[in-house]
């Protein structure tokens, strides 16, 4: 059986993503393991499904280069808004978009029948609070936020001394962290302008993570470091969050883009 797919990428963060509806994937965590290796496969950073909700407009799941389950990826609502609308399963710009972390409503901007970007409401924020990581750890501290998925957050002086590949795998499996967790490490450079790097649980270093810019956003305002809406600058690109601080809820705006529909065999 031949399924038809779309590569995506947010920010330089990329998927495969395929319409369920029309190609069902019986086996996803097989699929993604396959198709996201770059010398063999496709090559991404997972596997996206895009199908029905009974509960909004459309379901996302998501499945990690590694075949792991992830409750929500930023990048990746975006680049369904954008798959939807442009693809004409919907012509509706603002998507209720059912997730495993919830609903998230999306509100598309269009320009000539095209998406140029997309903002998501990324609910609210929770399980925000300073952790100690122990003396075993070149880090001391870091920020934990829950954006629907676990978060920490580390601040640095200077990211270019950061060795992520080295000290990524590591913090992801921190003990405080029994399900794993994403690790963001992030400088301020400016007044409410952050330099953020990330290692994706599931995913390693990824170009760009949606739900980590807006953690960062979070632990940034949190500690004082910034306001309540800030530009996140990722190796992929920048990324613009608004928080109004606890018991509110996040925004985030972003492009999302298109590189090229294909054919693989299940």
């Amino acid at each position: 059986m031949k399924i038809r797919f779309t590569k995506m990428h947010g920010l330089g963060n990329d998927y495969i993503y395929v319409n369920t509806q029309l190609y069902p994937i019986p086996d996803p965590e097989a699929a993604s393991i396959r198709w996201s290796r770059y010398h063999t496969g496709i090559g991404s950073d997972g596997l996206v499904l895009i199908g029905p909700s009974d509960k909004g407009d459309f379901s996302m799941r998501i499945f990690n280069a590694d075949g792991s389950e992830a409750m929500m990826c930023g990048n990746a609502s975006r680049c369904i808004g954008k798959y939807l609308y442009e693809y004409g399963l919907t012509d509706k710009t603002d998507i209720a978009l059912d997730t495993l972390s919830g609903i998230k409503l999306l509100h598309l901007q269009v320009a000539e029948g095209q998406v140029e970007s997309v903002t998501v409401d990324m609910g609210i924020p929770s399980d925000i609070r300073p952790v100690r990581l122990g003396d075993d750890y070149p880090y001391g501290e870091g920020v934990a936020v829950s954006m629907g998925n676990p978060h920490l957050v580390i601040f640095v002086d200077d990211m270019d001394k950061v060795d992520l590949s080295a000290v990524g795998p590591r913090l992801e499996r921190h003990p405080l962290f029994p399900n794993r967790v994403n690790v963001e490490f992030a400088q301020v450079l400016a007044d409410n302008e952050v330099r953020m790097r990330v290692w994706e649980r599931g995913s390693g270093i990824t170009q760009a993570c949606g739900t980590g810019a807006c953690a960062t956003a979070v632990a940034a305002a949190f500690t004082g470091k910034c306001g309540y809406e800030s530009s996140i600058h990722m190796d992929g690109g920048t990324l613009h969050i608004r928080w109004m601080g606890s018991g509110n809820r996040l925004f985030m705006t972003g492009p999302a883009t298109k590189v090229f529909d294909g054919e693989i065999d299940l």
